[in-house]
């Protein structure tokens, strides 16, 4: 699969390269990253060349694209998005943000866009992008119900991170979607999303 940037003039999303390794290293050291990605804890540049190596690289060459996002095209590292192949048509979405790029609804904009592509026939012509966060990760929620993920339901213990079962929330968007945020989310998730800043 060809590389494929993605813009809309707010967001630039390219394909994060060696030249990115120290700030990747740098961004992954805030505890909110480690706590609710399945990062190595403590992260080392050495994890961040593994990324590259063994993530990126055969995932852009198979059908599971990685994008670091920036705020301007040539501007430095502030997150990452990517899109891990379940099957020939469909993807689970997941990504983090930077401290520092919170707040401003920058990836619920990234998640748009990736979205777009992975939908588009001449993307990956997907038919189903699945999300997943722990339990207790508002931020990453807040994002998906903006971008118009349906809720799907609880997974108990239903992932594993660095050796330790967690329970985990699904949700799911599919291209017949209506654009817009999703609004059958559980009572729990407005409430407390309408408290919740824009970190993601």
């Amino acid at each position: 699969m060809d590389a494929q940037a993605l813009s809309n003039g707010t967001v630039w999303l390219s394909i994060p390269t060696e030249a990115d390794i120290d700030v990747i290293t740098e961004c992954c050291q805030d505890p909110s990253i480690g706590e609710w990605v399945t990062i190595p804890v403590p992260y080392t540049r050495e994890n961040a060349q593994t990324f590259i190596d063994d993530i990126v690289r055969p995932g852009w060459a198979g059908h599971s694209p990685t994008w670091a996002l920036r705020r301007y095209e040539s501007g430095p590292v502030v997150g990452m998005i990517g899109l891990g192949e379940r099957d020939e048509s469909s993807a689970e979405i997941g990504y983090w943000l930077a401290p520092g790029a919170r707040s401003r609804g920058l990836m619920t904009q990234a998640v748009n866009l990736v979205c777009d592509y992975g939908f588009r026939p001449a993307g990956l012509a997907l038919q189903r992008i699945s999300w997943r966060a722990f339990v207790g990760n508002y931020a990453s929620a807040a994002v998906a119900r903006r971008a118009g993920f349906h809720y799907e339901g609880l997974s108990r213990q239903g992932s594993l991170q660095r050796g330790r079962r967690r329970d985990h929330w699904l949700a799911a968007r599919l291209p017949t979607d209506p654009p817009g945020p999703a609004l059958d989310w559980p009572a729990e998730f407005h409430r407390t999303l309408e408290q919740t800043p824009r970190p993601h």
